[in-house]
C-alpha cells in the first residue's frame, strides 16, 4: 500500500510539474499548499518534453523548410507550449532591475503587469538570440543541443529555490518554492539533469553544465543583493538567459 501510495503522490507532483510549466493539457488533480515544492523536482523532466517536441519538430521540417524557418517555427512552438511563462518572467525582472533603484522600488516594478522599455528590450534580445542561435546550431548536434537547454533552464529553478528564501514572504509564486524546496528533491533533479546532460551531450557536456551553474550563481546573486532573495519572475528570467547560454554552447562549437 505505502508503494501504491508513493507511486499515487509522484504521479501527481510531476502533473503538477506540467500544468505549472505548460500548456500541455492534463488530468486534474488535488492542489496542496506544497504541490508545486514537491513537484519542482520533475521541472527538468518538462525540459526534457518540451526540447524532445522542438527536435520533432526539426526532423519533421528539415526536408521541407529552411533552417531559418524551422528555427522560427521551433520558436513559435516553445512559446505557445509554455504560454510565454518565461518570457514574461524575463520582461518583469528586466523592467524591476532596470527600473528600480531600491529594494521596494523593484518589487513594486516587478508586480506591474505592464512592459516597459527594459522588458520590452529583453524580451526581444531574448526572441532574437534564441531565434539565430537556434538557426546556427549544427544539425548533428542540434537534437543534443536543445533537449540539453530546456532540462538545464529548468532545472536553473532547483538550486535557487533550495539557497534562496523568496523577497515576498507571503506573496507570488517565488513564495510557493523559494527555501521549501527539499534537498532530496534538489538531488533528484539535479542527478536526473546531468544524466540527461551527459547521455545527449557526451564529451561535450561539461560547458553547458558549467555555464548553466554559472548562469544560477550570477542571477541568484543579483537577486539576493538587490532584493533579498527571489520572485517567480526572477526564476523565468534566469529560464531564460540559462538556455540561450546553453544554445551557445552548441554555436560556439562550431
Amino acid at each position: 500500500m505505502n508503494v501504491i501510495r508513493q507511486s499515487r503522490r509522484l504521479s501527481t507532483e510531476c502533473v503538477v510539474a506540467f500544468q505549472f510549466l505548460t500548456r500541455i493539457p492534463m488530468p486534474q488533480v488535488a492542489f496542496e499548499a506544497d504541490s508545486l515544492s514537491r513537484a519542482i523536482k520533475f521541472f527538468p523532466l518538462v525540459g526534457l518534453v518540451i526540447g524532445s517536441g522542438a527536435v520533432f519538430l526539426q526532423r519533421m521540417l528539415i526536408s521541407h523548410l529552411s533552417r531559418p524557418l524551422i528555427a522560427l517555427v521551433i520558436l513559435v512552438y516553445l512559446v505557445l507550449i509554455t504560454g510565454c511563462f518565461h518570457e514574461d518572467g524575463l520582461a518583469d525582472t528586466a523592467d524591476g532591475f532596470g527600473g528600480g533603484w531600491t529594494r521596494d522600488q523593484v518589487l513594486l516594478i516587478l508586480k506591474d503587469s505592464r512592459i516597459g522599455t527594459y522588458g520590452a528590450t529583453a524580451l526581444i534580445s531574448s526572441l532574437l538570440a534564441r531565434y539565430l542561435l537556434l538557426a546556427s546550431l549544427p544539425l548533428e548536434h542540434f537534437a543534443a543541443y536543445v533537449i540539453s537547454a530546456h532540462v538545464l533552464c529548468r532545472w536553473s529553478s532547483l538550486p535557487l529555490s533550495y539557497f534562496l528564501s523568496p523577497a515576498r514572504e507571503q506573496d507570488g509564486q517565488g513564495a510557493r518554492v523559494a527555501k521549501l524546496t527539499s534537498l532530496s528533491s534538489l538531488v533528484f533533479g539535479s542527478v536526473f539533469t546531468v544524466a540527461v546532460v551527459a547521455f545527449t551531450l557526451r564529451r561535450s557536456a561539461l560547458a553547458p553544465l558549467l555555464l548553466t551553474t554559472l548562469v544560477v550563481v550570477v542571477s541568484g546573486w543579483i537577486y539576493f543583493r538587490r532584493i533579498g532573495g527571489v520572485t517567480g519572475d526572477c526564476f523565468g528570467a534566469t529560464n531564460q538567459v540559462a538556455e540561450i547560454a546553453v544554445y551557445f554552447c552548441g554555436v560556439w562549437t562550431i
